[in-house]
């Protein structure tokens, strides 16, 4: 799994939630023993979900554990706002339509577009990453090319 670049606050979120996971451990297990203990395996729908759910969850820690173990916390410190890089603050305006835009650039876990967290993995901000104020960038889009004029950048 490659390095995923995170904040603090990202980190601390997804260490919670493995946490939060690896809680439902037992509650699922006693879910199964209840449900075996109800007799005929073959023909007991509370058995078949209750695996079908610690099946999942357990999908869902080693994805969690994963993710943590190959997360790299930024030094929000070592930051400058003369670029755009993770964790920038970002003003722009699509030139194709004028609407401004400001987001934050984040790692693939943080994103929430809804929030204004825009990974850094999606095209638009691989396009704007490295660029300066004042610049005009390009992004390949399904839709097609994107033109942004950076306004502002801040941390």
């Amino acid at each position: 799994m490659p390095i995923e670049l995170m904040t603090k606050a990202g980190f601390d979120a997804l260490k919670k939630e493995l946490a939060d996971a690896l809680a439902q451990r037992p509650v699922i297990s006693a879910a199964i023993a209840e449900a075996r203990e109800k007799g005929d395996l073959s023909e007991n729908a509370e058995y078949d979900a209750a695996r079908e759910a610690q099946g999942l969850l357990e999908v869902k820690i080693a994805r969690l554990k994963d993710k943590v173990a190959s997360a790299r916390v930024i030094d929000e410190s070592q930051l400058t706002a003369e670029t755009v890089q993770l964790l920038s603050k970002v003003k722009v305006q699509n030139l194709q339509n004028k609407a401004i835009m400001q987001f934050t650039i984040v790692g693939e876990t943080e994103a929430d577009f809804s929030k204004g967290k825009l990974a850094i993995t999606t095209p638009i901000g691989k396009a704007l990453v490295g660029h300066a104020k004042g610049e005009t960038v390009e992004a390949k889009v399904p839709s097609g090319v994107m033109k942004f004029k950076i306004l502002d950048i801040s941390l």
